[in-house]
């Protein structure tokens, strides 16, 4: 059976209006800590070698400033990668390697986007966990090493404004807008395709956070629910326990079983 968020849309699941606000208020502005792209040729003397990942981890690379994105190794660049997303450093999985470059996601849309960036712009680490997002189950899994550790009921979206579906990554880690989101929220990568601007913000960006509401807790309950606009809601209890989950870390969120 699917449910209806009882609330108004004014309390829904996508945060994007509440976090830009706090971002703003804070005096966090992107403009002031990107820094102008230097040539891509002069930036190869410098390139860090590229470790293989641990068996069962994903690289991820934090973007030390603003880097050119091409689409293949070499190639002139066609975007740019900023140091920072909405005031928080752009921490980025790692999905390809090549002398002196890496492939990696990126948070903005279109969503599945990937771009080439030097190697030399990055400082590189690595994540043992991925989330993996199950619609047909209503429930979130999360992975260590390869073998899951944890398996949570999800409030996740209506079929008017559905979770989208494909592979994405935690893009940071902030502090809940309001009452009901939890103890903090986890900024996807992810963006509604049903949803372009919400509240005048610009975005609809996805977030795991708290229920909101007691009843959506109940809704909730040990099997999951439809009751979002798409957004991923977990309990209180067991949104804590994804408190060690760092920025870069895999999300896959996928219409079939986990």
């Amino acid at each position: 059976m699917t449910f209806r968020v009882s609330s108004t849309r004014h309390r829904a699941m996508l945060v994007m209006a509440a976090l830009l606000a706090a971002v703003l208020a804070s005096g966090c502005n992107e403009a002031q800590v990107a820094s102008k792209p230097r040539p891509v040729q002069a930036r190869l003397s410098a390139a860090v070698p590229i470790p293989p990942a641990p068996v069962g981890t994903t690289t991820i690379a934090t973007v030390r400033s603003t880097a050119p994105g091409s689409p293949e190794p070499g190639l002139a660049p066609t975007t740019e990668v900023p140091a920072s997303w909405y005031g928080y450093p752009s921490v980025l999985p790692v999905v390809g390697t090549a002398p002196d470059w890496i492939e990696v996601r990126l948070a903005q849309r279109p969503d599945g986007s990937t771009t080439w960036i030097p190697s030399s712009d990055v400082s590189l680490s690595s994540t043992p966990y991925q989330l993996v997002l199950s619609l047909s189950t209503e429930h979130l899994a999360v992975f260590e090493y390869g073998k899951e550790i944890l398996d949570f009921p999800a409030g996740v979206g209506t079929p008017d404004d559905p979770t989208v579906t494909g592979n994405y990554f935690i893009a940071m880690r902030v502090p809940p807008p309001g009452p009901g989101y939890g103890p903090f929220v986890l900024v996807t990568s992810a963006h509604s395709d049903a949803i372009s601007d919400w509240d005048d913000s610009g975005d609809a960006i996805i977030a795991i956070h708290g229920p909101i509401t007691s009843y959506d807790d109940q809704l909730i309950g040990s099997t999951g629910a439809a009751i979002s606009h798409g957004c991923i809601r977990l309990h209180d209890a067991d949104l804590t326990q994804l408190d060690d989950i760092p920025a870069g870390t895999p999300l896959e969120i996928t219409s079939g079983t986990a």
